[in-house]
């Protein structure tokens, strides 16, 4: 069986007018047994389509804020930098690859982005609107856990792990506020933030509020995580 090819949104350097990837996204996924690839940032529709078509799955990966235009509400002095043409991109990509079935795998802002293109909104700034003593933003070394997230036992992550408990690694200031009514959570933060979530009527909608990226090298649970979204690619949706 030849290798699922795996679509990866880049991250975007407004500064440097620049495309960029961690290499962590495009070696767990190669370790796992895909070959990935850095995706252009397209908004033409029918482009969008043919990118569907081609690839096996996609990975949603971390970067700026979404607009906040996005879940109705004005932007606060706290929310990021956001990019109009990733946005759009991946708006318009997540509901095609939602249509065609296609695996999709959302990390930090992908989770984000989930959540926010079913109908769901985020925490435009954590410190300011949801104080709390657990580190959501880590210092270096980031492949180090600085929380734990307690997994929903009869979820598919659940399954996966064995185990209704993880410490993760953490590098976000937004996180999921209101989830959407399509995704079921899988994963609670020690104050109780979404984590991870599913879409139970797709063959394989994951997401996680964690960056396994980070951890696959040294974290066995990160590894099996990159290997189920690998293995799920390899199988053709009816």
């Amino acid at each position: 069986m030849s290798k699922p090819t795996i679509g990866v949104f880049p991250l975007f350097d407004i500064q440097r007018d620049s495309l960029w990837m961690i290499p962590g996204y495009m070696d767990a996924l190669i370790q796992s047994g895909a070959i990935p690839i850095m995706l252009p940032l397209l908004t033409d529709w029918q482009d969008i389509r043919s990118l569907v078509d081609t690839f096996d799955g996609f990975l949603f990966t971390g970067g700026q804020d979404i607009d906040p235009a996005y879940y109705h509400e004005a932007e606060s002095e706290k929310c990021g930098e956001h990019f109009a043409l990733r946005d759009t991109m991946e708006y318009i990509l997540f509901h095609e690859a939602l249509k065609a079935d296609k695996p999709l795998f959302g990390i930090c802002r992908g989770i984000q982005a989930f959540n926010v293109f079913c109908g769901g909104s985020l925490y435009q700034d954590l410190p300011s609107q949801k104080p709390s003593p657990v580190v959501h933003c880590q210092s270096p070394p980031y492949d180090e856990p600085v929380h734990s997230v307690s997994i929903i036992k009869d979820t598919p992550l659940y399954t996966l792990l064995n185990t209704d408990r993880l410490k993760v690694n953490s590098y976000h200031h937004q996180a999921i506020k209101e989830l959407s009514p399509l995704l079921y959570p899988m994963a609670y933060s020690e104050d109780r933030l979404v984590e991870a979530v599913y879409m139970p009527e797709k063959s394989y909608v994951w997401a996680v509020q964690w960056h396994p990226e980070l951890s696959y090298r040294v974290c066995e649970e990160s590894r099996l995580i990159w290997k189920d979204f690998v293995d799920h690619c390899k199988e053709l949706p009816l």
